[in-house]
């Protein structure tokens, strides 16, 4: 499979980069490590009129600490976060989303957070050559009126199968937008549009500088299936966070629970996460009643179109759950003593 024909453009600063968004708009894509973009290209998803590299962009390649934030750049590397004491320490359950992602030798390498949280939506059915799609009717997303993944469909049902949009999200980490002129911060929960077509809430002018996770005392924890330890993508996972509370160390004082790649965007379950505040770190029957919530709600958004049944895939969701609430509840308690 050929890449299509596109300009190159490779600016020296954010300036640069910003001017030529502003300039190319829906024609021009941003190359970070390009491990999902190229892919797209290759099979012809995807054939943008021109290509602006961030090699150069060295300015948004950090990861930085403060008294109550961790601050990343978008084009951070994830062998560079795998590799961070401050992420290994106050944000666990990215570390293990990055380390999870891709294989060393290729995506640890190339991949960056930013390219990571902004893949596009995936589906069996669509993420296929030219030649395998032009044998049947196009779906919603290739620019049909039809969904495989969900018969009857009104709309797109691809799915969000990125590792670390579910961990930050979890993580409670908001994300720094900019464009010419003007830069904006958008809560990572908001940031998806639950649109398969469209997932995110970011308009073609816009660049993603940062994502920042405030450090709360919490503790987190990142699960992950996946057909194959690396390169394959999850068919479920779930992240979670649990806050100590400061009058009582023993007692939950806010939990958040994230299930990713079971429906358009990633999940974050109110209500089971609520139904963990007040309750002791060693309540295991609080865990496994929340876990089973989280079944339930994210039945409800998930399709056939991750290359496993959605049976198999529903009854794990409560599986993973449960070992990242009790991995991090675990984590709380040796902190405390």
């Amino acid at each position: 499979m050929l890449l299509p024909t596109f300009d190159y453009s490779e600016p020296e600063n954010l300036e640069g980069a910003l001017d030529l968004l502003a300039h190319h708009r829906g024609d021009a894509k941003l190359l970070a490590g390009g491990t999902d973009l190229l892919v797209r290209m290759k099979k012809g998803l995807l054939k943008p009129k021109v290509l602006i590299s961030l090699k150069s962009l060295n300015e948004l390649s950090y990861i930085s600490e403060g008294t109550d934030w961790i601050k990343i750049g978008a084009r951070t590397p994830l062998a560079h976060i795998v590799a961070s004491v401050p992420v290994q320490n106050n944000a666990r359950a990215l570390f293990q989303a990055c380390e999870k992602v891709g294989a060393i030798t290729i995506q640890h390498y190339r991949g960056t957070i930013g390219g990571n949280i902004l893949q596009d939506n995936r589906c069996h059915h669509y993420n296929q050559s030219d030649f395998h799609r032009s044998g049947r009717q196009a779906c919603h997303k290739d620019g049909g009126k039809i969904c495989y993944a969900r018969e009857n469909a009104d709309r797109c049902n691809s799915t969000c199968q990125s590792d670390g949009a579910t961990a930050l999200m979890a993580l409670g980490a908001k994300l720094v937008l900019m464009s010419k002129g003007n830069e904006r911060i958008v809560d990572l929960d908001q940031f998806y549009t639950a649109d398969g077509i469209m997932p995110h809430q970011m308009e073609p002018h816009e660049l993603l500088k940062e994502i920042t996770i405030p450090l709360n005392n919490a503790k987190s924890a990142y699960q992950r299936l996946a057909y194959r330890s690396a390169i394959d993508y999850p068919i479920v996972c779930a992240g979670v966070l649990l806050k100590p509370s400061h009058s009582e160390n023993d007692r939950i004082d806010e939990a958040r629970i994230v299930v990713g790649a079971m429906g358009r965007a990633p999940l974050f379950l109110a209500q089971a996460s609520s139904f963990l505040e007040g309750r002791k770190f060693n309540d295991t029957d609080a865990f496994q009643k929340a876990a089973d919530a989280s079944m339930d709600s994210a039945a409800t958004f998930a399709v056939h179109n991750v290359g496993s049944t959605l049976e198999y895939r529903c009854e794990m969701v409560p599986t993973l759950v449960i070992r990242a609430l009790q991995e991090a509840a675990q984590a709380a308690k040796n902190q405390n003593g």
